[in-house]
C-alpha cells in the first residue's frame, strides 16, 4: 500500500487520498512526497481533469513530517549534512510551488487547474504547509479538529514554505501568534486568521471542495505574491509601518525567549529577509534558515527530546512485558487538590471514579473542582454541556471504602505522613479485590517503606503527579524494591488514558524530579545569603531559559514546604546534611512569617490581589549585597549544574535508567530550559571533558556539591557523551 491514492471522477474531479497504513494519524514520509508528485503530475496531464482535491482517508489531516526522517537524512549525508538538508527542504518547496502553480503559464497566470484542499480535522506542521500552497481550504466544523504551524514548540520552524506564506497572506505582525507561538487553532478562530477559507459540515467536506474546484476561475487560483503590484500586508520592512512591525515583532520574540531559542530568531530573520526579495528567492532563504536551524544543537536536542523521546515513552518504550493493563475503575483515596485533579484527569479520560475522603463534605468538594474545570473549559467553548455530565457522571464521591470494590487500581493521595499512609493502605486493602495494584501519590517519602503497609508489595508503587494535575504532563512512576511487572505496566498504561507523559525511576529520596529541583531552589537562597542580588540571580535563571528563577519557585510552591523538608532532610542525613546555609534564610523568612505567594509575602513582595511588585525590600536588609558581584555566566552555570549533577547522580545510582526519562522528565516535569533539551543533553552539548573541569573549578570556589560525579569524570577522560554512550535503550550507568 502507498501513503497517497488518486481517483479520478466522473466529474473531472481528481481527489488524492493521503492515508497512511497502520497510523492513527498521517505524518509525510520520505518516499511519500514523491508518489504524490507523481499523482499530481498525473492529473494535470489529464486533459479530462479540471482540478484536484487533496484530502485525507483518516479523521484527521496530518501531524506533520516524520522527524526522524530529518535525522535519518543527516545521518547519510557524511561530511556535509547541512547540503544534504538544504536540498531536502528546496525538493519540498519545489514539489509544494507545484501545486501552488498547478500548471499555469508562467507569465500569463493562465491554464492551471484548481487545487482545494478538504481537511477532516487536526493539521498541523507540513499538514499545513500542504494545505496553504493548495488554492482554496476547506476544514470539517468538528469540535476536536485543530490546525497550526506548532514547530516552535520543538525547537524548529515552519520550513517547507508556512513561514514564507502564511506571512505574506496576513503579514508579520497577524502571523505571530500562529508562527511564533505554535498556536493551534479550532476551525472558526482558523478561517479568521486565514488559515483556512471554509468551515462546512464534515458530510460535505468533500462536495464542497469539489463543487469550488468545478467552479474555479484563473483568477481564483493565482496567489497573491504572484499577481502583479503585491504589497506585504502590513507593510514592508523598508516601509515605515513595515518597519515598525519588525522592531516590535524583534522586541516580542527577544523578551520571550530570552535569546536561548535559535528557532524563533531564524524564523524572523527569515520573514524580514523574505519580504524583500521575490517569492521563489523566499523559499530559498526560508530553506537556508531552516537548515541552520535542523544543523544547530538545541534544536536537535529539543527534537530528540521533545519529540522522539517524548514519544517513545509515551508509546511505552520502558514498560514491561505484560498483558494490556488499561484501568477500567479507579480508586482515588483523598479528595484535596492533588486527589481531585486525579479525579478529573481520569474522569475525563473516560474512567469511572471513586473518590474517597474522611467527610462526605470534602469528598464533594473534590467532585466540585472537577465541575468549576469543566465550567471553566465550557466557558471557553472547548467543554459542551454533555461532555461535562458525561465526566462528572464518571465520579463517586463518597466516604465509604466499600464502594471501591471493583477497582483495578487505587491512587492514594493523602496528607504526607507515613502513619496516614499505612492506615489508608490497610483500609483499601481490606475493600478492595486481590489483584488491585496500590499506588501512592507522593513527592518525597520512600514508596519501599510505604509498602511495608501492604501484603502484596509487588503490587504496590508511586505514582508522583505533579500540580496542578490537569495541565502538568509528566508522572513519575516509582518502583520500590519489590514492585512488580505488573504495577509497573499499569501505572505506564494508566498514565496512557490519561494522556501523559510517564517516567519510570527506582525508589531514593526525593526520586528524580525533586531530588534535581532543590538543589536548584538551594542554590538561589545560598547566592542570597552571599550577597550575590536577588535580581541577578532571577534574571540569570531566566536567561539561562528556566521558566521561574528559584526565588519565585520556592514563593509559588511556598516556604513552609521549604521548611518541611529541610527538617526531614536533616533528620534523616544526620551529620551529612549539606544545607544549613540555606536553611538559616528559609526559616529567618518563615520566621517573619514570609510564606511565599499563598501569604502574599516571600522573597518576593504582592499587591493586595497576590500579584508580584518585585523583590521584597527587607531582603537586602537583612542580607545586603556585596560591593562587587558575580558574572552572570557563574550564576547561570551555579544553578545549572546544581540539577545537572544530580541528574548524572541519578543514573550513576541507578534511580535513573533511562537517559531519554531523565531528559524528558527535567523539561515537562520543572521546567529545565528546554532549549537544552535536557539535563543529559546539556552536558553533551558542553562536551564531557569541559563540563568535568568545570565541576572541578565550581567545586574549588564553592563547594563539594559541585564535585564532579565518577561517571562524568570517567566519560570526560574517554571523551564520551551521554548519548553516544547510553544512545537509545535503556542501560544501568555502570
Amino acid at each position: 500500500m502507498t501513503d497517497f491514492t488518486m481517483e479520478k471522477g466522473s466529474d473531472g474531479v481528481a481527489v488524492i487520498t493521503w492515508d497512511v497504513p497502520g497510523k492513527s494519524m498521517n505524518v509525510l514520509q520520505r518516499e511519500a512526497f514523491a508518489e504524490c508528485e507523481r499523482l499530481f503530475d498525473e492529473a494535470l496531464a489529464d486533459n479530462a481533469i479540471r482540478g484536484i482535491v487533496i484530502t485525507s482517508g483518516k479523521d484527521t489531516f496530518a501531524g506533520g513530517m516524520d522527524l526522524n526522517v530529518l535525522s535519518s537524512i543527516s545521518a547519510e549525508a557524511g561530511d556535509d549534512p547541512a547540503q544534504a538538508l538544504f536540498d531536502f527542504t528546496m525538493n519540498g518547496h519545489r514539489i509544494l510551488r507545484k501545486i501552488e502553480r498547478a500548471g499555469m503559464d508562467p507569465k500569463t497566470n493562465k491554464g492551471g487547474k484548481p487545487v482545494a484542499c478538504a481537511i477532516p480535522g487536526t493539521a498541523a506542521g507540513i499538514g499545513t504547509e500542504i494545505a496553504l500552497a493548495c488554492h482554496r481550504r476547506f476544514m470539517a466544523d468538528s469540535p476536536k479538529a485543530k490546525i497550526g504551524l506548532p514547530e516552535i514548540l520543538v525547537g524548529l520552524f515552519p520550513g517547507a514554505g508556512g513561514t514564507t506564506r502564511y506571512s505574506r497572506m496576513v503579514g508579520a505582525m497577524a502571523a505571530a501568534p500562529v508562527l511564533l507561538e505554535g498556536r493551534m487553532l479550532d476551525p472558526k478562530k482558523a478561517k479568521s486568521a486565514q488559515l483556512i477559507d471554509e468551515v462546512v459540515a464534515p458530510d460535505a467536506l468533500l462536495q464542497a471542495a469539489k463543487d469550488w474546484v468545478l467552479q474555479a476561475s484563473d483568477a481564483d487560483i493565482v496567489k497573491p505574491w504572484d499577481q502583479k503590484g503585491w504589497k506585504m500586508p502590513g507593510g514592508a520592512p523598508y516601509h515605515p509601518a513595515g518597519f515598525m512591525t519588525f522592531v516590535g515583532a524583534s522586541a516580542m520574540i527577544n523578551g520571550k525567549t530570552k535569546g536561548v531559542y535559535p528557532a524563533a530568531k531564524a524564523l524572523l530573520s527569515s520573514v524580514y529577509e523574505g519580504a524583500l526579495v521575490p517569492f521563489d528567492t523566499a523559499l530559498k532563504i526560508e530553506a537556508r534558515y531552516f537548515t541552520h536551524i535542523l544543523m544547530h544543537p538545541s534544536s536537535s536536542a529539543m527534537i530528540r527530546s521533545l519529540f522522539i523521546n517524548k514519544g517513545a515513552l509515551e508509546k511505552g518504550a520502558n514498560r514491561p512485558e505484560a498483558p494490556d493493563q488499561a484501568v477500567r475503575k479507579l480508586g482515588v483515596i483523598g479528595a484535596g487538590m492533588m486527589g481531585a485533579g486525579i479525579a478529573y484527569v481520569s474522569a475525563n479520560a473516560g474512567i469511572e471514579v471513586v473518590l474517597i475522603d474522611a467527610a462526605q463534605e470534602a469528598a464533594e468538594r473534590g467532585r466540585g473542582h472537577a465541575e468549576s474545570l469543566l465550567d471553566k473549559g465550557m466557558s471557553r467553548g472547548k467543554v459542551t454541556a454533555e461532555k461535562k455530565e458525561q465526566v462528572l457522571g464518571r465520579i463517586t464521591a463518597t466516604t465509604k471504602y466499600d464502594a471501591l470494590k471493583g477497582c483495578d487500581l487505587i491512587v492514594e493521595a493523602v496528607f504526607e505522613d507515613v502513619g496516614v499512609k499505612a492506615e489508608v493502605t490497610k483500609k483499601v486493602l481490606a475493600a478492595v479485590g486481590p489483584d488491585c495494584i496500590f499506588a501512592t501519590n507522593t513527592s518525597t517519602l520512600p514508596i519501599t517503606e510505604l509498602a511495608k503497609a501492604s501484603d502484596t508489595p509487588e503490587q504496590f508503587i508511586g505514582i508522583h503527579f505533579f500540580s496542578p494535575v490537569d495541565k502538568m504532563n509528566l508522572v513519575e512512576i516509582i518502583k520500590g524494591k519489590e514492585t512488580g511487572d505488573i504495577a509497573v505496566a499499569k501505572s505506564l498504561d494508566f498514565v496512557r488514558q490519561i494522556r501523559k507523559t510517564p517516567i519510570v525511576v527506582n525508589d531514593a529520596r526525593f526520586f528524580y524530579a525533586n531530588r534535581c529541583i532543590i538543589p536548584y531552589i538551594n542554590e538561589g537562597i545560598r547566592m542570597v545569603r552571599e550577597g550575590v542580588a536577588p535580581a541577578l540571580i532571577e534574571n540569570a535563571a531566566k536567561l539561562v531559559g528556566m521558566p521561574l528563577g528559584p526565588l519565585q519557585l520556592v514563593d509559588e510552591t511556598s516556604i513552609d514546604l521549604g521548611v518541611k523538608i529541610a527538617k526531614a532532610t536533616k533528620a534523616a542525613m544526620g551529620e551529612a546534611y549539606p544545607d544549613d546555609a540555606v536553611d538559616e534564610v528559609l526559616f529567618w523568612m518563615a520566621d517573619q512569617g514570609r510564606m511565599g505567594r499563598k501569604s502574599k509575602s516571600g522573597f518576593y513582595a504582592y499587591d493586595e490581589a497576590g500579584k508580584r511588585s518585585g523583590i521584597w525590600d527587607g531582603l537586602a536588609a537583612q542580607y545586603p549585597q556585596t560591593a562587587e558581584q558575580p558574572d552572570l555566566i557563574d550564576v547561570q552555570h551555579r544553578l545549572l549544574f546544581a540539577q545537572v549533577l544530580e541528574a548524572v547522580r541519578a543514573l550513576e545510582d541507578g534511580v535513573l535508567t533511562d537517559i531519554r526519562e531523565g531528559d524528558v522528565g527535567a523539561i515537562l516535569g520543572w521546567g529545565f530550559a528546554p532549549w537544552s533539551g535536557g539535563p543529559f543533553s546539556w552536558l553533551d552539548m558542553l562536551g564531557s571533558p569541559y563540563a568535568a573541569d568545570r565541576c572541578d573549578d565550581l567545586q574549588d570556589r564553592f563547594g563539594a556539591r559541585f564535585a564532579c560525579p565518577a561517571l562524568l569524570r570517567e566519560m570526560g577522560d574517554k571523551g564520551q557523551s551521554f548519548y553516544g554512550r547510553f544512545a537509545a535503550e535503556a542501560k544501568p550507568a555502570a
